[in-house]
């Protein structure tokens, strides 16, 4: 049986990925070969899925401001997609099988091109029965480097991560009907997938959390940082707030940066879950935290175009419409026609009813939205996840500035199996 600590011991001999950084300023390319892997965890090897003979991919750095290349070779015996996580893009460079572009086949390449508008933590993922593939590892972060970057000595990419294994230690084939009816697939040993290194006591740190779990929601603990929140989803807070427990569900981010102050150990609920242990001391820097620069923000207008999504379905809820177990508006799965049908630049007002018994968070494509209260117009934060409890209702306010057919869905991706997403489209 693989229990906690032979997964925590064994990420040394599976491999984090190493950081690919970019060649040259201005124009940077990169290759991506999805595979299966055979890969050891704890005493037990086994056969997942990865990017370039790494489980998870490897970290891809670019700069702002790069035009970014990636030839995606895939070597798996089905069919697969890149989804680039929290980026601004053309649609057509989106990764979403039949809104943008066809199943990559096996033996087959498909060419990525985008600009790095914005700066901030991202991730790359497989779209293509996200479910199975994600749960497997076919994944890895995207890290946009700022221009300017803030003066750190330790820049750390932390990928929260869950695996589901049977008594053997091998990875659970198995999807149950109630992983997709419920609160989604758990795993029964939980990691903190970070490089294995350690840090000086007093040096100032940036932690880049990424939850690319396919359902689990994590309610982070850091101890031994000092620091702040910094960034939430890729985009810099306007002012930076204290650390306490972070939710982060599928798919969302988080940076913080904070001076160390004894071994940066990672809980999630109060288990430990990560560790980058103490080695040696610098003196404490005598100047405050940094802040990051905002990206560039579309402006929206005053009178947004108003609309609404309700989320049902689910073990215990009510019947809708749709075939699946889960619904959006009475259908499941995507629908003939948009949600929303506007013109470039556009802003929308989309009020998310949660009519179910389970949390979900909603992820839109291409885009970053401010979160509002409904009932006070509170402007939250501009995320591109939001996190909605059951029975909940949250509005967000979205400037559609960028064209193309674009997917939301639930990210818990068990429920986007199962009938949780619809599409907007931007002429």
């Amino acid at each position: 049986m693989l229990t906690r600590r032979d997964f925590l011991g064994s990420i040394a001999a599976v491999g984090v990925g190493g950081v690919m950084r970019p060649a040259s300023a201005g124009s940077v390319a990169h290759r991506l070969r999805p595979e299966a892997l055979s890969v050891t965890i704890g005493e037990t090897t086994q056969t997942m899925l990865g990017f370039n003979g790494s489980w998870p991919g490897p970290e891809l750095r670019v700069g702002q401001g790069d035009d970014v290349s990636v030839q995606v070779d895939n070597r798996l015996d089905e069919g697969t997609l890149v989804h680039w996580h929290g980026l601004r893009l053309p649609n057509r460079m989106d990764g979403v099988n039949v809104l943008t572009q066809e199943v990559i086949p096996p033996g087959r390449t498909f060419d990525y091109r985008f600009a790095a508008k914005d700066a901030g933590t991202f991730w790359y993922h497989s779209h293509y029965i996200a479910f199975d593939q994600v749960s497997r590892g076919l994944f890895g972060p995207l890290i946009v480097e700022e221009a300017a970057p803030p003066d750190v000595d330790l820049d750390l990419t932390v990928q929260l991560f869950d695996l589901l294994v049977d008594n053997a230690g091998q990875y659970q084939e198995d999807f149950p009907a109630d992983q997709f009816t419920g609160a989604g697939r758990m795993g029964n040993v939980v990691r903190a997938l970070m490089p294995a290194r350690s840090v000086q006591q007093g040096a100032r740190l940036r932690l880049r959390l990424i939850n690319p779990s396919i359902d689990r929601v994590y309610r982070v603990q850091i101890g031994g940082v000092d620091g702040h929140i910094v960034a939430l989803d890729g985009m810099p807070l306007l002012a930076p707030r204290a650390v306490g427990e972070i939710v982060l569900a599928p798919g969302q981010r988080c940076d913080v940066i904070g001076d160390v102050t004894g071994d940066v150990v990672l809980f999630d609920g109060g288990n430990r879950i990560g560790q980058v242990s103490v080695n040696g001391a610098r003196a404490r820097r005598n100047i405050p935290l940094p802040t990051l620069r905002p990206n560039t923000m579309p402006r929206p207008s005053s009178q947004p175009i108003q609309a609404t999504l309700t989320l049902q379905g689910g073990a215990g809820g009510g019947g809708h419409g749709g075939f699946g177990t889960w619904a959006l508006n009475d259908v499941s799965g995507l629908p003939r026609s948009p949600l929303v049908d506007v013109r470039r630049g556009t802003s929308v007002r989309l009020r998310i009813e949660n009519a179910t018994g389970f949390d979900h968070v909603m992820h839109l494509h291409g885009h970053h939205f401010w979160e509002l209260d409904p009932t006070t117009d509170a402007v939250g934060d501009y995320r591109d996840g939001t996190f909605i409890r059951a029975g909940d209702t949250r509005d967000i306010l979205c400037v559609l500035d960028n064209p193309g057919n674009w997917m939301l869905h639930c990210h818990m991706l068990s429920h986007q199996a199962d009938g949780m997403g619809t599409w907007l489209r931007v002429r």
